[in-house]
């Protein structure tokens, strides 16, 4: 429900009332008013003030009233309620995201892998109004942080809670073959005609029962699409210590099995090196994954200008009755 003018250029007459309001005024300073003569002004002092004369400059300000109001009235305010009808339908996507100690890596702005990661996932998140999302988490273990759901805010409030495996007190590792099975899982009593696992991990699969190319399999039995992204700049990348110093290590990515994963299921492999290189990633899979969703949209008006002409006809009738009577001047 939104509150809008149909002709909202009409406002613009509104200057007229402050015009209006200073002329009425600089024409009062400039005009001399009646005068009586008397042999003695003494007669003249301690004589009360009459209401009508105190009052007598109401008429106008009624009349700028009754001037807004019209001008209010003829920009055609209006309550336009709109309803969408939505037809097809979207992408299921199970987002599975890493969670090990590795991700504390700060090779990527404005903080580390894991928060960089977080924001453009929640970008990717909003992007997709009408795609069912799911959440699923791994360090030695794979966790569904979130069920698949067309409630965005709740996947945004879940991904805001998810931290490193550390910082949670889990046992620290990578089981990239248990987050593609967990993914893969929740997608697996899906209807939709397009399902998709996006896979995002920094390291090398050393955990965890299923290997990720089981998983793989698994999954495109399933008709699982799998993205598999590479999050991770090679070479010597800064870690913070526990002890708060920073030391670097060698980055380790896997990317032939993840490569591998993304063949076997008809899906693709990334490699990120950056924050803005991850953002480009995860709008290309936005491109490339497209929902067949039909919107169709109806507004219905509700006219608001009987608000503001009924008060002013009131106030008119009010203004000319007043000016007849109460008012009313002797030529």
């Amino acid at each position: 429900m939104n509150f809008q003018f149909a002709s909202p250029w009409l406002l613009s007459l509104a200057i007229i009332v402050p015009l209006l309001a200073a002329r009425y005024f600089f024409q009062k300073r400039s005009t001399s008013p009646a005068t009586l003569t008397y042999t003695k002004t003494s007669l003249m002092r301690g004589l009360p003030g009459s209401w009508r004369i105190r009052f007598r400059p109401l008429g106008f300000i009624l009349r700028l009233l009754i001037i807004t109001l019209v001008i209010f009235a003829l920009a055609r305010p209006q309550i336009v309620q709109g309803r969408e009808i939505i037809s097809g339908e979207g992408v299921e996507i199970a987002l599975a995201l890493d969670i090990s100690g590795s991700m504390a890596s700060l090779d990527f702005e404005p903080d580390n892998r894991l928060e960089a990661s977080k924001a453009v996932i929640s970008d990717f998140i909003a992007e997709r109004p009408y795609d069912k999302v799911g959440l699923v988490v791994f360090a030695t273990e794979a966790f569904s942080q979130s069920p698949l759901t067309l409630d965005h805010n709740m996947i945004d409030r879940s991904l805001e809670q998810v931290g490193l495996a550390t910082d949670l007190g889990l046992e620290d590792g990578t089981a990239i073959g248990l987050g593609i099975a967990n993914a893969a899982n929740m997608l697996a009593n899906s209807d939709a005609q397009s399902k998709v696992v996006i896979l995002l991990t920094d390291g090398v699969n050393n955990a965890g029962q299923i290997d990720p190319l089981s998983a793989a399999e698994a999954a495109k039995a399933l008709d699982i699409k799998v993205y598999t992204i590479g999050a991770a700049r090679p070479g010597e990348v800064p870690v913070p210590t526990d002890d708060g110093r920073i030391v670097y290590q060698e980055s380790s990515l896997d990317e032939e099995t993840l490569q591998q994963v993304a063949d076997i299921t008809g899906g693709q492999y990334f490699r990120a090196e950056d924050t803005a290189g991850l953002r480009e990633i995860y709008n290309e899979i936005n491109a490339m994954e497209k929902s067949q969703v039909e919107i169709q949209v109806f507004n219905q008006y509700t006219e608001l200008a009987v608000l503001f002409l009924l008060p002013a006809l009131i106030i008119f009738i009010f203004e000319l009755v007043s000016r007849k009577t109460l008012f009313r001047t002797i030529p």
